[in-house]
């Protein structure tokens, strides 16, 4: 049986930080699932630096934006294995159907978050998840923005309820939820 470990907390608030220093913590070799699509420059050169904070301590990177169980499932070996993050992975999620022309769903996220807790729950190592706390700021203004918060708030509240442990991070100090 797996070991979840969800880490969160509000943009540039050490999460990533946190997640990757408590993965090479653990005994390598290490697989860091990547979920953010390249759309522009200023992303390319994140990509590049974040890839750069690995080099040489026996990371893979694994670039997927939608299917991350199914890499979580072949990398069944590799015991710890990195996800960052979730709130792209909704994100790319709802960008997927919505090109098909239809609305990525409550029930549609819970299924997916099943999926993952599952692959997650019977990969043999550490699974360790970054997302970010979105609903902890202003409603927003549109309807897009409101559907987007309230899935990652579903996925992050079905992926804590899931892990053995959920570490919120704010202003790079890790708070240990459960």
């Amino acid at each position: 049986m797996g070991r979840l470990i969800l880490v969160t907390g509000g943009a540039r608030s050490g999460k990533s930080d946190y997640a990757l220093q408590l993965a090479q913590s653990l005994p390598g070799p290490r697989c860091f699932i990547a979920t953010c699509p390249v759309v522009d420059s200023e992303i390319d050169e994140r990509i590049a630096r974040h890839r750069e904070e690995r080099e040489g301590a026996e990371w893979q990177t694994v670039e997927e934006q939608t299917d991350i169980a199914a890499v979580l499932r072949s990398h069944h070996d590799y015991p710890v294995c990195l996800i960052d993050c979730l709130t792209l992975w909704v994100n790319n999620l709802m960008y997927r159907v919505e090109q098909s022309s239809e609305v990525f769903t409550d029930a549609e996220m819970r299924q997916q978050c099943d999926i993952l807790t599952e692959a997650a729950s019977i990969h043999q190592g550490t699974v360790i998840c970054v997302t970010n706390e979105v609903g902890m700021g202003i409603v927003p203004d549109n309807a897009a923005a409101r559907v987007y918060r309230d899935l990652v708030g579903r996925c992050n509240r079905m992926m804590a309820a899931a892990a053995s442990e959920v570490v919120l991070v704010s202003c790079g100090i890790p708070l240990h939820l459960k």
